[in-house]
């Protein structure tokens, strides 16, 4: 095959100069580092990065000149003005990222020098860190590895000014400067204390990521069906006892009272934080969860919790309180994954025993709305008493005709916009999602003066068989109500388990359509092989967010704990910083020295004779070969000493012998006799360090 053949384009970048391909390869890692920032950056501003990059690489391509100063002073002001119009300041976490990723992309065009290099390198380094300002996942931090790894390869290759090393050369430098300092990486991060609130990430946007709200338009929560994250994740630590039954896996988030026809609203927070009148019975399930980033207020907890969750000291949620519908509330909105333990009572119940005035609010229904629904109720109010056994009845009624009304669960019931959803449900469609069937129940019970309200969150889950936890999604979000009985309080009733059983009791979710992208994957890989791959990655994120994201102070100090120290504070991680970095530090000196290249016996031996030449005024640095010295004594050394140059010379020429011989010559001397002539010579009498005559 000849030499040349090949990719046309892979011929030209081979033939590129050096500094033009060094250039295109800065530009690749630049393009990798400000790819994650695309979902958070205006529009303008990845296109706008995007241009200069490829104008850059063009430029790089053809060989062609960069643009004068006033095109860039033109390109900074717009990317400046336009930073100013989007964010209305140049200042803050997304204005600065914006304005720093146009500087890293303008900076590009003025590579004309190291100096210039060197600045797009720190840019580069500084973009790489922004992007943990809006994820700190696991594939985040692995893409950051391989743009860190880019940059450091790129930083070696430009001190490589000679000639033009391959790539892969700088790539190695760059891989062994990493592994030497990732010792002193990781006892930065397992010892420099993390004191609140200067350790962390900034997170100022406080739009929400769940889905679940304090509001719920009939037939939204379907949507929720289609995400498949992570919401938050279980690990049962109760001794002895299993993971309660599946209809008791009910996590509670936010409870719904007001209702204007097609949508419920949660009360106003003066409302809520009322006592909600807890009685709890039996053993408390006790456990640990990790609740993802949702950017709201409430923990969504396993029902019931009597006693205050326990939450990392120094967390950014501050503390939390308990609302009136047993909602656990924190001061501060869940921008970061927050470790939560704490222990519910599945066997509980709450509210008042005897009717109050506070129990209206439970009972309003807008003026006109669902006229059909309320004669529904009117006529099964009719059928049974006004009494707590009435309502049973009345309750038993209504999950009766759910049963058997031909009504379906479907994640496609489309919103109603009519003000009468829940005549549509009960009367017209006869199908609906978990909020359809809450909404329709809810309503038909206050129709019938029951005092009912409607409570979101998560029901079931999906235990990881590789490290036990359970894994509770999006696609788990749920909806059911709470009926008030006298002399029982409120109670749940959960009307979509008399539509779909295996809904809530055996945790059968519906799924949204796969793409072509998963269908295939399905057809070229068995569906347990899937599920055991995609358990065995969550089960690795979720040790990353234990073990990284979550390491707070109080892990720190429990690590100091379980080292032996008794009551570890702040001052105890900074001088056990500063002995693994003295560690550290001795283990690389010792090190150094135990691989430092060795002279051999010979070398040794020629070492000595030329300090001792040199002393004696003879020049015998290393270039002198040893023909050289025995000429250079011969020619330096006379009279009284001649003897001395005659047996030094030859000996000199002895040692050449013994080093550029053939291996098989017998002529050769051996080391040995001449390291014991050596010792004889530095026995006479040497010249002084003088300047001899010619």
């Amino acid at each position: 095959m000849p030499a040349n053949s090949g990719s046309p384009w892979l011929q030209r970048l081979a033939a590129l100069p050096r500094d033009a391909r060094d250039t295109l390869f800065l530009l690749t890692v630049s393009a990798w580092i400000l790819l994650p920032q695309i979902q958070h950056l205006p529009w303008w501003a990845s296109a706008f990065a995007a241009g200069l990059l490829l104008w850059r690489a063009r430029l790089a391509w053809s060989g062609a000149a960069l643009p004068g100063r006033w095109a860039l002073a033109a390109a900074l002001a717009v990317a400046i003005g336009a930073t100013w119009a989007t964010h209305k300041t140049i200042v803050g976490r997304d204005a600065g990222v914006t304005l720093v990723v146009m500087l890293l992309a303008l900076k590009t065009l003025e590579l004309r020098a190291q100096r210039d290099a060197m600045v797009v390198f720190f840019l580069g380094f500084f973009v790489l860190l922004s992007n943990f300002f809006y994820s700190q996942s696991l594939p985040t931090a692995l893409a950051m590895v391989l743009g860190l790894m880019g940059l450091l390869t790129a930083l070696v290759n430009a001190h490589m000014t000679a000639g033009r090393p391959p790539l892969l050369q700088a790539l190695r430098t760059a891989a062994w400067l990493a592994l030497w300092g990732a010792p002193v990486m990781v006892a930065l991060f397992l010892f420099f204390p993390r004191m609140a609130p200067l350790w962390g990430v900034p997170a100022d946007d406080l739009a929400g990521r769940s889905g679940l709200s304090e509001n719920m338009r009939v037939g939204e929560v379907a949507s929720l069906a289609l995400d498949d994250s992570v919401a938050l994740r279980i690990r049962f630590d109760t001794p002895g006892q299993a993971a309660p039954e599946a209809s008791a896996l009910y996590f509670r988030g936010p409870v719904l009272s007001r209702f204007d026809g097609r949508s419920w609203q949660a009360d106003d927070m003066a409302d809520a934080m009322a006592s909600p009148q807890l009685r709890v019975s039996g053993e408390p399930v006790r456990y640990q969860m990790l609740i993802e980033p949702s950017k709201r207020r409430w923990l969504t907890l396993l029902d019931a919790v009597r006693d205050e969750p326990q939450i990392p000291p120094g967390a950014s949620v501050g503390r939390t309180r308990m609302a009136s519908q047993l909602q656990w509330l924190t001061q501060r909105p869940i921008t970061d994954v927050l470790r939560v333990e704490a222990q519910s009572y599945t066997q509980f119940s709450h509210g008042p025993l005897r009717s109050t005035p506070e129990l209206q609010r439970y009972l309003q229904l807008p003026p006109g709305s669902n006229p059909r629904t309320q004669e529904l109720g009117r006529q099964l109010l009719a059928q049974a008493g006004t009494d707590a056994a009435g309502t049973a009845a009345l309750i038993a009624a209504a999950m009766q005709r759910l049963r058997s009304g031909g009504y379906t669960y479907t994640l496609e019931p489309g919103v109603v916009d009519d003000i009468h959803t829940a005549d549509d449900f009960w009367f017209e469609s006869k199908q609906g999602f978990c909020e359809h069937i809450a909404s329709a129940f809810a309503v038909l019970m206050r129709g019938m003066g029951v005092p009912t309200r409607i409570v979101t969150g998560y029901q079931g889950g999906e235990r990881n068989s590789v490290d036990g936890y359970w894994t509770v999604r999006n696609s788990d979000a749920h909806a059911w109500t709470e009926v008030w009985i006298a002399d029982r309080g409120w109670t749940r009733v959960d009307p979509t388990g008399a539509v779909s059983p295996g809904r809530v009791g055996q945790f059968q979710r519906l799924s949204a359509p796969r793409g072509a992208i998963a269908a295939a994957m399905v057809t070229m890989v068995d569906a347990s092989t899937l599920q055991q791959l995609r358990a065995v990655w969550e089960a690795v994120n979720n040790r990353w967010n234990q073990w990284v994201i979550n390491y707070t102070q109080s892990r720190q100090l429990n690590l100091l704990q379980g080292l032996g120290f008794e009551s570890p504070s702040w001052t105890d991680l900074l001088r056990l910083l500063a002995a693994s970095l003295s560690a550290l530090a001795l283990l690389w000196l010792a090190w150094s020295r135990a691989t430092r290249p060795r002279l051999d016996g010979w070398s040794q031996l020629m070492h000595e004779a030329r300090q001792r030449l040199q002393r004696a005024g003879i020049e015998s640095g290393p270039s002198v070969p040893a023909r050289g010295l025995a000429q250079a004594v011969q020619h330096r050394w006379e009279g009284a000493a001649a003897p001395l140059a005659k047996n030094l010379s030859g000996w000199l020429l002895d040692m050449e012998r013994l080093r550029y011989a053939a291996p098989s010559s017998s002529a050769a001397p051996e080391l040995k006799p001449l390291r014991e002539r050596w010792r004889a010579l530095k026995r006479q009498h040497w010249p002084q360090n003088n300047k001899a005559q010619p």
